[in-house]
């Protein structure tokens, strides 16, 4: 294999509509950082209580689990670009509203907790969206490359953003934050504007989305593959993921009782670590073994965890990360591919709100369980037991999602891909049937990604 074919994959970036989106994305994945910096800024300087911030946390978990399920049902039933178009502009509008009361002077806290939680709803519905969009603009032979570029431009914001945050605040107070955050956004909403529309797969009639809801569990439930795929990513983001421990273990290890730079090493060396990978993902296209490849990512980052939770030196504790890091960007781009290959299109939207939910709900009750793990037994044991739980756990429950294998096709664009973008490439075309045809049935196959930034 030549060296710089092993190098990031952009070819997808050659398709118009699915390069939009992505430009979307990164302007949103920079605006949501600056939003998510101020949120709890603010709660925290009206209040004078981390609870509340904890509260900020927790209060948009239930609407983005709701919308999510939600949204993904309406995505197999209605255009998904204006979908998409709603979504975009229900986040911008709460930016606005959290930028006027920023402006005035700063809102009473469970008036800001209102505009978080409709926030997040509109996220939620947003996010399943977009990843059932993915597949209707880009081959299926492209899938694992796109999805790994979508993550990297999420952790490119989870980098830029904060920084910029920063420099925004000494420079103008909390407004200025929101106000870019929406001005992002509409921006976005122009290139989403542009994709081509996205009807229903086959011109399906529209459902009762509690029904279309309870058909796309039922289909999950039935898929053995998507099962293992997700038990093994919710395994290492519960288990695995340390971040509510940071600030503990930056003073008890690290030496630095206030924090700061120690959290902003250990937090971007994650960043870092996943934009490097993500850097590599020209080799991704060509791997077929993607069940392999997800359980090798979250062994691989639980290893890296229980290193973690061993070394008392910051470098090589960032280094740990960064491999971690780079560990969650194959384990995202594979899990993903797996997802869209193994149901019908009819059916992706729905199970990309489960999937939302999951890279939702994962980090956040992680942070949870962490923090009482740290508190009872300390950073070390919490963070290095839950490596090798991360491992054990993986390598017991999940020896079908190991042999589990890409479809020998790869699918040829789909109909809105091939109106946006011209003419599909003749290997693509050449290649037969969609490959979601090929594996959908009963033996088929975020935040942490979602935590990073937003994506249009």
């Amino acid at each position: 294999m030549p060296l710089r074919t092993a190098f990031l994959d952009a070819r997808p970036l050659r398709l118009p509509a699915f390069r939009r989106l992505w430009l979307g994305s990164a302007v949103t994945a920079v605006g949501g950082q600056l939003t998510a910096f101020a949120v709890p800024l603010q709660l925290f300087h009206r209040t004078g209580s981390s609870l509340w911030v904890g509260l900020g946390s927790a209060a948009g978990l239930l609407p983005l689990v709701l919308a999510a399920l939600w949204g993904g049902a309406l995505a197999d039933s209605t255009d998904r670009r204006r979908v998409l178009l709603l979504g975009n502009a229900g986040i911008a509008l709460c930016s606005l509203l959290l930028w006027a009361q920023a402006a005035a002077g700063g809102a009473d806290p469970l008036v800001l907790l209102l505009l978080i939680a409709a926030q997040q709803a509109c996220f939620g519905a947003n996010t399943a969206v977009r990843g059932a969009v993915v597949p209707r603009l880009v081959p299926a032979e492209l899938l694992p490359a796109a999805n790994a570029l979508q993550s990297t431009v999420s952790w490119l914001g989870g980098i830029g953003g904060p920084l910029l945050a920063g420099a925004l605040l000494a420079a103008g107070g909390l407004a200025p934050l929101y106000l870019l955050d929406a001005l992002a956004l509409l921006g976005a909403l122009l290139g989403v504007r542009r994709l081509p529309a996205m009807p229903p797969a086959g011109g399906a009639a529209p459902r009762p989305a509690a029904r279309s809801i309870g058909a796309g569990l039922r289909h999950l439930v039935g898929c053995r593959i998507l099962l293992a795929a997700y038990l093994a990513d919710f395994t290492a983001m519960f288990f695995g993921m340390p971040v509510a421990l940071f600030p503990q273990r930056a003073r008890e290890v690290f030496g630095e009782p206030a924090g700061g730079p120690v959290i902003g090493v250990l937090s971007a060396a994650l960043s870092v670590g996943a934009l490097l990978a993500g850097g590599c993902s020209g080799s991704f296209s060509r791997i077929r073994r993607h069940g392999a490849m997800v359980v090798g990512a979250v062994c691989a980052w639980g290893l890296a965890m229980a290193g973690f939770g061993l070394v008392r030196s910051l470098w090589p504790a960032a280094a740990l990360l960064a491999a971690g890091g780079g560990a969650l960007v194959v384990l995202s781009a594979f899990r993903k591919t797996i997802l869209q290959d193994a149901v019908t299109d009819a059916m992706r939207g729905r199970l990309q709100g489960a999937d939302t939910v999951i890279a939702a709900g994962g980090p956040r009750l992680a942070g949870l369980a962490h923090g009482a793990a740290g508190a009872a037994y300390g950073t070390s044991w919490a963070i290095g037991g839950g490596g090798v739980l991360v491992m054990l756990t993986t390598a017991a429950a999940c020896p079908a999602l190991w042999r589990y294998r890409a479809p020998a096709s790869a699918g040829s664009a789909p109909p809105s891909s091939q109106a946006a973008a011209g003419p599909v490439p003749a290997s693509a075309a050449a290649a037969g049937p969609s490959a979601a045809s090929a594996v959908a049935g009963p033996v088929a196959a975020r935040a942490w990604e979602l935590s990073p930034g937003r994506a249009a």
